[in-house]
């Protein structure tokens, strides 16, 4: 119907004439018969006597306008490979192929390609070749530009590093993983590299492969807080051969730790030997574990299955044992009524469980070293806490005492430097959880102090009489425990009395007692955050803060780097370049720090065009609606 029927209404008496519902005229719709109606004297009226109703009139006329044959055939044709929309679409599958994981050869699959047919028809599906040589290298570039703006400013950062090596090509990585502090003392991390290491992995290789890197990121050697890597020599050489500062990976330590004390003891080697028959029968045997199943499930335990460990990750033989003694009563009844390759005694089961109950701390600081937000300033206090908890002595200790003498011998020979490093020192002192209370004695804490406040002296020039041996003033302080280790964190705090402030410091030396003077605390609080609201009252100390806190304790950042290589290059991808496989790996990593923000723009300006399309499309209908209802009003009930 046309719109000019929203200002005439036809006449009751006459049907060949209308009424005009602005001013009541009577206009002619053409002539006398039915078939001769028209609404042209209709829109001359409205021309002649209501120019605005008219110009509206117009305006709903061309919007209600039908297309003509040729905007029809346009949509039908396919979008240029320069179309905006036709651009995005092909970068949106860029995302998705590094995202999610998926192979290149994705566009060439049936399914994908008729999901897109359906989604867009218009849309020409881009060649393997295409989003290879093309689009793959343009994301990569715009997200490592979004990457160098984050670092362009930044005064220290802080590295993991680690080579990957797969199974399935001959490919090799370097991983080159890097986190710091921001103005807002906030966390961040990014990957930088998973640079392709050809030949034989020496220290010159990673020395020239580490002084490449930094190039390519235009980061200066000065900018480098530490490195963190494995325990390999060539790793440790390498480090030193580049000039940079370096630590061991905590997690690596412990692994080598708890390694020697499983191998110390025989009769606790016999028990794991005989736990990984029983584990490995249930699972080469799927009729052994369902018979196991059954009779969990009529004890009324839980089904679950039994967990086989991994020589390289010893919290898997902890976790081995534990599984092991959860289903221990399903066990019995299972020996029972079937064989089993071997068995394992009363004594055997009983060594087991202290073996659990020796290594649970352990398990729980690998757990804390491993996580994203775990510092170098947590080393310290948690070999100190270690250290304590082996040197007890139980009731509980007989048959397992010469494990635990090694594991606490392999904890000191291992970690025996740890208070003389001033990235581990210095960064514990900085952390206000810990500050000066966890060190194994007064020596080595005013060592530790005297080393940072050599620190703030150079940063900021300053030249001053001060005394650094007297211990600072303590408030005791104490949490709930949740384990034994949080028992023996909160003993150690409660040991140091407080003493006496002295006030006649100055500058830095004035802020460093103020500080260390302070109560800690809680650990269960962020010490960024102690340090974002305390940057005013300690400015010197915080800039020293978001250097030595940006520092991780492990390499963990890059191990999980690499497990995500794995799912790039694999049996069924194994003929991917190194190079395509660290473009796909950065964007895959990075992509997530520049993405929220980009797609939160896009979808509420999309979202703004969409809603203004559907407001004018209900205007519209509401209007006819109104036509029919004689509602005068229908902007009225659109608004509504």
């Amino acid at each position: 119907m046309s719109a000019v029927w929203a200002h005439f209404k036809i006449r009751e008496d006459d049907s060949s004439k209308a009424d005009c519902k602005l001013c009541s005229a009577k206009v002619s719709r053409g002539g006398k018969e039915s078939t001769s109606f028209n609404t042209s004297n209709l829109i001359k009226h409205l021309k002649t006597h209501h120019s605005a109703e008219y110009t509206q009139f117009s305006q709903a006329k061309q919007a209600n306008q039908q297309p003509t044959l040729t905007q029809v055939l346009q949509k039908r044709e396919k979008m240029s490979g320069d179309n905006p929309r036709a651009l995005k679409i092909t970068e949106g599958i860029a995302y998705f192929i590094a995202l999610d994981d998926q192979p290149l050869s994705a566009v060439e699959n049936i399914g994908f390609r008729r999901h897109l047919g359906i989604l867009e028809p218009r849309y020409e599906i881009p060649s393997r070749h295409h989003i290879t040589t093309a689009m793959l290298p343009k994301v990569f570039h715009d997200v490592k530009k979004q990457v160098s703006g984050l670092l362009r400013d930044v005064s220290a950062v802080s590295f993991t590093t680690d080579i990957w090596s797969s199974s399935v090509c001959p490919m090799s990585l370097l991983s080159l993983t890097v986190q710091w502090i921001d103005d807002n003392f906030s966390l961040r991390h990014a990957t930088l590299q998973a640079k392709p290491f050809r030949g034989s992995h020496t220290s010159k290789a990673i020395a020239d492969a580490f002084d490449g890197m930094l190039q390519t990121w235009c980061i200066p050697k000065t900018s480098v807080h530490v490195v963190l890597r494995d325990n390999a020599r060539n790793m440790i050489k390498g480090m030193n051969d580049a000039g940079l500062p370096s630590l061991p990976c905590a997690a690596h330590t412990l692994q080598l730790v708890v390694h020697e004390g499983l191998l110390s003891q025989r009769s606790v080697a016999d028990a794991l030997a005989i736990g990984r028959k029983i584990v490995g029968h249930f699972k080469h045997s799927p009729l052994a574990y369902s018979c196991l199943e059954d009779i969990q499930l009529e004890i009324g335990q839980p089904a679950k299955r039994l967990q086989q460990d991994v020589q390289t990750r010893w919290n898997s033989t902890f976790y081995m044992i534990q599984s092991l003694i959860e289903q221990k009563r399903a066990l019995g009844v299972f020996v029972s009524e079937h064989e089993l390759p071997d068995n394992l005694t009363a004594h055997q089961w009983a060594l087991l469980e202290k073996v659990v109950t020796v290594l649970g701390p352990f398990e729980e600081l690998t757990r804390k070293v491993s996580s994203s937000e775990a510092m170098a300033a947590d080393v310290i206090p948690a070999v100190t806490v270690l250290q304590r908890f082996l040197s007890r002595e139980t009731d509980d200790d007989h048959g397992i005492k010469t494990m635990k003498g090694t594991l606490a011998a392999a904890v000191r020979r291992r970690f025996s430097d740890v208070e003389e490093q001033p990235l581990y020192s210095i960064a514990t002192l900085l952390d206000p959880r810990y500050k000066n209370l966890f060190f194994s004695n007064t020596n080595t804490a005013a060592n530790a102090k005297e080393m940072l406040m050599r620190e703030l002296l150079r940063s900021s020039g300053e030249e001053e009489n001060h005394d650094l041996h007297e211990p600072p003033a303590r408030k005791p302080r104490r949490d709930q425990a949740s384990s034994s280790l949080d028992s023996i964190f909160d003993e150690i705090a409660d040991e140091q009395a407080p003493v006496s402030l002295n006030r006649a410091q100055v500058g830095s030396t004035a802020q460093l007692e103020t500080y260390l003077g302070e109560t800690t605390i809680s650990r269960e609080d962020k010490p960024l955050q102690y340090w974002a609201v305390n940057k005013v009252r300690f400015p010197t100390l915080a800039k020293m803060a978001s250097r030595y806190l940006s520092a991780p304790c492990s390499s963990v950042d890059s191990e999980r780097l690499f497990s995500s290589v794995s799912h790039i290059v694999n049996e069924d991808r194994n003929r991917i370049t190194a190079d395509h496989a660290e473009m796909i790996l950065f964007i895959k990593k990075n992509l997530p720090l520049i993405l929220p923000k980009k797609c939160m723009s896009q979808s509420l300006e999309e979202g703004a065009h969409i809603s203004e399309d559907i407001r004018k499309h209900l205007f519209r209908v509401h209007k006819y609606l109104a036509e029919k209802m004689n509602d005068t009003n229908p902007a009225k009930t659109v608004s509504e």
